[in-house]
């Protein structure tokens, strides 16, 4: 059994304590490869009623020194629209915090963060990075910000100006821990913090998110949710194979009954009599009579 809290238990429970700031400035500082610090947290989708969201996603809404808005949500099971889950949560951000009547000079930065324990999409790393660049058609040069605009936004290119997206698939993190975002993916695939870890924030986690440090029903509700993940996972994975039975099934019936349907043809063609037809084949003579 892992001896820290998983992440998304603590998002819930401990993360929105200001005093365990150092864990998220941490994760997030790793990710971007910047040094992040939050000033506070917003409102956010979290707090689910759904039951089955209640277990299968949380997110968390912070701010930073600069103002920049950071959406952090982890999701246990498949959504097979969460490409545009993300966009959509992105977006609502961006109209949500400006005012009306403000130039669009003050769109705020947003960074949309997806810890993911399902396959998402098709692809080989387990860490991807999605941001906006306009490209040109005919010279294939990306399309730079004026010197003006650079001064005014405080901004080096374009895309910085747009909502940027990541996406941690940690399921499929298979190998040894070797860089400080290696050592995070560690930490969120299987509960431990890898021996030596140097990463920001991993040390606030071995202080803070120590299974030892819950009460007795802190420590009961959290294996409760745990159960509850699991269960709802193991549910997805049945209704995943078991559709792929049924479809196996319909796709071995069907094909039978077409086999059948092409000897009837080609007996039919010959010139064999209905009656012979229907008895090597089963069909009927209405049957017979459409081929």
């Amino acid at each position: 059994m892992p001896g820290y809290i998983r992440f998304d238990w603590a998002m819930k429970r401990l993360l929105r304590n200001k005093a365990n700031f150092g864990v998220l400035e941490g994760f997030l500082t790793t990710l971007l490869n910047e040094k992040i610090t939050i000033r506070r947290l917003l409102e956010s989708e979290s707090n689910q009623e759904d039951e089955y969201d209640k277990y299968n996603r949380v997110d968390m809404l912070a701010e930073n020194s600069s103002g920049e808005l950071f959406l952090i949500e982890v999701q246990n099971n498949n959504e097979y629209a969460y490409f545009q889950r993300m966009l959509f949560g992105a977006s609502k951000l961006v109209t949500e915090y400006i005012n009306r009547g403000e130039g669009y000079h003050n769109v705020r930065k947003v960074y949309s963060i997806n810890i993911v324990y399902f396959s998402l999409g098709s692809g080989r790393d387990t860490v991807y990075h999605g941001k906006t660049e306009f490209h040109g058609i005919h010279t294939g040069d990306i399309l730079e910000l004026s010197p003006f605009q650079k001064q005014k936004f405080n901004a080096d290119a374009v895309s910085e100006l747009y909502p940027e997206y990541y996406i941690l698939k940690v399921n499929d993190f298979d190998k040894v821990a070797t860089t400080p975002l290696d050592e995070w993916i560690y930490y969120l695939n299987t509960g431990e913090v890898p021996t030596g870890a140097t990463a920001p924030g991993l040390d606030d986690v071995r202080e803070r998110l120590k299974l030892d440090r819950m009460t007795k029903d802190e420590l009961s509700a959290y294996y409760r949710h745990l159960d509850n993940v699991v269960i709802l996972r193991d549910n997805i994975i049945t209704e995943r194979e078991e559709g792929r039975a049924e479809g196996l099934a319909e796709g071995r019936a069907e094909g039978r009954a077409e086999g059948i349907m092409d000897i009837a043809r080609g007996m039919k063609a010959d010139g064999l009599p209905v009656g012979v037809i229907a008895k090597y084949t089963g069909l009927s003579s209405s049957e017979i009579e459409k081929l």
